[in-house]
């Protein structure tokens, strides 16, 4: 349980972080849920659950790494999972996610020193990121330059499609009423003074 908090926590932050310009109120929201509920599982995995529960200083400093970790963290799958939609954005986070994560991890870990950091194995991790960075940059301007950096359109290209068709759709003219092809029925003729007019069969004839 502790562990799905963590993911659970991780994966509000990454959304979070890589769609907040989109709506920055709802999207604090959403990175405050996931900083909770991280911190939830930090408190669940490392004092709970632990054998031995670290003093004061050290769970502040377990608290704050953890913290710093999350949002590490969700840089990292926030900017690979989304940089197709966002890739100027995303080549920043994701090396700045790896960076942030492995300077937490190391303060997190208690039987590790922070002097790690500036050791042969955060040299490498440096230069992963900035491997990462250039690349990434290249990648972006490459897609921008080919269709520009779109970003999440939840349902606007619908909306356009539809008021394109409107406007281009031309109108369906009214069609005149067809034309009468027959001239009605004469009215018959009266007969003409003096004219005689027979009947039939009996023989009288006026």
């Amino acid at each position: 349980m502790g562990y799905v908090l963590y993911f659970v926590g991780a994966g509000l932050i990454s959304g979070a972080i890589v769609h907040h310009p989109l709506d920055p109120a709802r999207y604090t929201k959403i990175a405050a849920t996931g900083v909770l509920v991280f911190l939830a599982a930090t408190v669940l995995n490392e004092f709970v659950l632990a054998r031995e529960r670290p003093a004061l200083p050290r769970m502040v400093l377990v608290i704050g790494a953890s913290l710093m970790l999350s949002f590490g963290i969700g840089m990292l799958s926030g900017g690979l999972q989304h940089f197709e939609d966002f890739p100027a954005r995303g080549a920043v986070l994701v090396p700045l996610g790896i960076v942030v994560s492995f300077v937490a991890f190391v303060v997190k870990d208690a039987k590790s020193s922070w002097r790690r950091i500036f050791g042969p194995i955060g040299l490498v991790v440096l230069l992963v990121a900035a491997a990462s960075f250039v690349g990434l940059r290249q990648v972006a301007s490459t897609a921008v330059e080919e269709g520009g950096d779109g970003g999440h359109s939840h349902g606007s290209e619908t909306a356009e499609d539809d008021h394109g068709d409107a406007e281009t759709t031309p109108q369906h003219e009214e069609e005149a009423p067809p034309a009468a092809t027959t001239s009605p029925e004469a009215p018959p003729s009266k007969p003409e003074p003096g004219e005689a007019v027979g009947h039939e069969g009996d023989g009288h004839s006026h």
